[in-house]
């Protein structure tokens, strides 16, 4: 069994690229390009899984992760 994450992005006015997953609320990081901004997010995603696997707050599942931008 595997999870894959969407992550949107969008271009802000001051020019910044912001990453959203949006399975994981809060899980968003800011970049000065899209791609910058869709690895941050990508891992902080993984920092949140990591920390919710540890103390048991995750399945199984949580351990076959794609990422699949929008």
């Amino acid at each position: 069994m595997s999870v894959a994450f969407k992550i949107e992005t969008e271009l802000e006015d001051d020019g910044r690229w912001i990453a959203e997953v949006v399975e994981l609320p809060g899980v968003l990081a800011y970049g000065d390009s899209q791609d910058e901004a869709v690895a941050r997010a990508q891992a902080l995603a993984l920092r949140v899984i990591a920390d919710r696997l540890e103390h048991d707050e995750a399945g199984s599942e949580y351990l076959s992760i794609t990422f699949d931008a929008a």
